[in-house]
C-alpha cells in the first residue's frame, strides 16, 4: 500500500475516496456503496488523466 496515498474521503456507507499513485502522479476515484465499488482514473476536461503536481 505503499504505493497509493488517499488524499480525500467522504462518507461511511456511501463512499467516495480520492487517491493518489505515488510512482505515476495519477489520480483515482474509488466510490462504494454496500457491496459495490469501482475505481477509475480521475480526468480532467481534456479527457487526460489528473496528474498530482
Amino acid at each position: 500500500m505503499d504505493r497509493f496515498e488517499k488524499v480525500y474521503s467522504q462518507g461511511v456507507i456511501d463512499v467516495t475516496e480520492i487517491w493518489i499513485d505515488r510512482v505515476t502522479g495519477v489520480q483515482y476515484v474509488f466510490h462504494k456503496n454496500g457491496n459495490a465499488a469501482g475505481l477509475t482514473p480521475l480526468l480532467g476536461k481534456d479527457g487526460k488523466p489528473v496528474v498530482a503536481p
